[in-house]
């Protein structure tokens, strides 16, 4: 009976592993021992169609059969039979192969931990055959891993040291839990993070104390130069040698200008990673409810941004040809001039009817919800004392919310 396991690697490339039962055990096994070059031996009653089709193993369909352990390195007894699997321990035992038995982990000579691989990393798990336990810890050592919680690089605990330049990450819609991994990872190995206002505040709140936080909303030179004077900071902190993360809400290609700080960068010879984002326009109806597109009721939808009003001499938006549209319409920056949205789309041809939903501070504790209509939506928006940021999706598919 296993009290303890002495934790180790075994390099099985080319040698023999024994594997008596072609069961779902089998079948999680059988993947890592191929894939570590053993020369896999599956002798069962019967195997799953799974283990049948597995490349690189020799299937023998039979009962196990003593001498079935000759010339192993290695032996699992994965049957369905407690009587096979102690007889196979047993044999293990006095050929001197260590085997690991599936049904009563304590009985056997060895334990598999619970593993993954990760960044060259081999990472095993026992907690002494509790096998959820040890499934547990080994998936919170994962996640902390793929969030940068735990730095993976041979350079742990040096600020940075990972990566270079510049990265343009977008944290998400509003919910901290919804930036990507990757971008979770960059932001634990920054030295200095550049912020919109419309970033995850829980995300910057969790950053170690030596980095550097600059506001991008308070950076200096007024509203038309703040664009080059943040251009300018992502510049000077990356040729000091420090690794500059810009973090922005949603996307930082969805009307947050990434590709300008990526070109005035690249022009300076520094290196930029792009992160995507989880772009509000999509996340926040889905999380009030609303799918952006549904089956036989909308095959398009638009984002719009809102931060010129219809008809100004430097907008870039058809305004007609989206009242004539009949999908559905995702309005970014759009409360404060709502009225006029409403009012060309409405002469476009648009039904006053058109259902809209009204979302602020989605996915957030905060999050409040609107339903209205295209006629009604200016003066509903105004009397809930609607302020940005906040969504607005029009069309049929807002007739969902919930």
């Amino acid at each position: 009976m296993i009290e303890n396991a002495y934790l180790v690697g075994l390099r099985l490339n080319g040698k023999r592993v024994v594997v008596v039962g072609g069961g779902s055990v089998a079948q999680r096994r059988i993947p890592l021992l191929l894939a570590n070059g053993a020369d896999v031996h599956v002798i069962a009653r019967a195997a799953t169609p799974a283990v049948e089709a597995f490349d690189g193993i020799t299937l023998v369909l039979r009962d196990f059969q003593p001498g079935d352990l000759e010339g192993a390195w290695y032996a699992l007894a994965a049957t369905d039979d407690p009587a096979v699997n102690a007889a196979i321990v047993a044999e293990a035992e006095r050929l001197r192969i260590f085997c690991v038995r599936a049904d009563v982990a304590r009985d056997g000579t060895a334990v598999t931990p619970a593993s993954f691989e990760y960044d060259g990393l081999s990472v095993g798990v026992l907690a002494s055959g509790e096998h959820r336990r040890s499934a547990a810890i080994r998936s919170a050592i994962h996640e902390a891993l793929q969030t940068g919680v735990i730095a993976s690089s041979a350079d742990v605990g040096v600020p940075g040291a990972q990566y270079a330049g510049v990265a343009l990450v977008g944290g998400g819609p509003g919910d901290p839990e919804l930036i990507t991994v990757r971008g979770r990872r960059m932001l634990a190995q920054a030295d200095v993070v550049v912020a919109d206002r419309l970033a995850p505040q829980e995300l910057i709140a969790e950053l170690a104390p030596h980095v550097e936080v600059i506001d991008a909303a308070k950076i200096p030179y007024g509203r038309f130069m703040a664009q080059d004077a943040i251009n300018a900071v992502l510049i000077d902190r990356a040729k000091a040698g420090k690794f500059v993360v810009r973090l922005k809400g949603g996307d930082p290609y969805v009307f947050a200008r990434g590709h300008e700080e990526l070109l005035a960068c690249a022009e300076a010879g520094i290196p930029v990673t792009v992160v995507p984002g989880v772009t509000s326009a999509i996340a926040v109806p889905a999380a009030a409810g609303v799918p952006v597109t549904h089956r036989g009721v909308t095959h398009e939808f638009v984002v719009v941004s809102g931060h010129l009003a219809p008809g100004h001499p430097e907008s870039l938006v058809n305004w007609d040809a989206l009242a004539a549209l009949s999908g559905t319409i995702v309005l970014l920056m759009a409360v404060e001039r709502i009225e006029l949205f409403a009012k060309v789309l409405l002469e476009g041809g648009r039904p006053a009817e058109t259902p809209v939903l009204v979302v602020q501070h989605g996915t957030t504790a905060a999050q409040r919800t609107l339903r209205t209509t295209l006629a009604d939506a200016p003066e509903h928006i105004r009397a809930d004392g609607i302020r940005p940021p906040a969504i607005i999706v029009i069309g049929a598919v807002a007739g969902f919310a919930t």
